[in-house]
């Protein structure tokens, strides 16, 4: 299935229900063509603001799910209804397609058509986990004996955002983390990211699209992502 049929999809369930989702818009997706899909509706209530309506009553379990979710919807209202998709895909008994994935339907403004962000491997959790402990300082890498270390980014409201308790900004984050990286030599580290539920779900998606511009040698990106209040 091409995503121009995608497209139309959308608009012909929009007209149909009398419902719309806005999808959250990405500057550049490297995920534009996915075949053999089934799709998913999270819609945002303007008229009840802590409402959320999940459609799921056309997916396929052996097919690529692609997931639209209003832009406008907070963390904690679409995160519970995305966990309920993937557990209903993990948990399919019959027919089950392992190279089947997940992605999120987003607005790619370079090609001005659909574009797709993976989460196929995201495992998200209610809180923080308490049991990481991470590296003490952002830039005093070099000193430690340790072979590996943990590295925590939270996104917080109003584009604040720190790694390890150390406050940085939306335009200087991934520079930071580059740095890091540079510095390690072979230490191995691993970063979880962390989400307040208060953003919204374009909030997610923007934080979400500028790290996979990330190129590093040293570190990895966690699939455990956690969501705080």
């Amino acid at each position: 299935m091409k995503y121009y049929y995608i497209l139309v999809i959308l608009f012909c369930f929009s007209c149909g229900k009398e419902k719309s989702i806005q999808l959250p818009e990405i500057s550049k997706s490297n995920i534009h063509d996915i075949k053999d899909v089934s799709p998913a509706y999270l819609f945002y209530d303007e008229s009840e603001k802590d409402s959320i309506e999940l459609n799921r009553k056309n997916l396929i379990s052996t097919t690529n799910w692609l997931v639209n979710v209003d832009k406008r919807l907070t963390l904690k209202q679409a995160i519970p209804s995305i966990i309920k998709l993937q557990e209903k895909k993990r948990d399919a008994k019959m027919h089950k397609n392992e190279a089947a994935k997940n992605y999120f339907t987003c607005n790619d403004k370079s090609v001005k058509n659909l574009g797709f962000i993976e989460f196929t491997d995201v495992i998200y959790h209610n809180g923080i986990d308490k049991s990481i402990v991470e590296h003490h300082s952002i830039y005093d890498l070099t000193s430690t004996s340790e072979l590996s270390h943990t590295i925590s980014l939270l996104f917080k409201e109003n584009d604040s955002i720190s790694i390890n308790s150390e406050l940085t900004t939306k335009a200087h984050f991934l520079e930071r983390l580059r740095f890091m990286d540079s510095v390690q030599n072979k230490m191995m580290g691993l970063i979880y990211l962390k989400f307040n539920e208060n953003l919204t779900f374009q909030d997610y998606i923007t934080f979400k699209s500028m790290l996979l511009e990330l190129k590093l040698k040293h570190s990895v990106i966690a699939n455990d992502e956690y969501i705080f209040n």
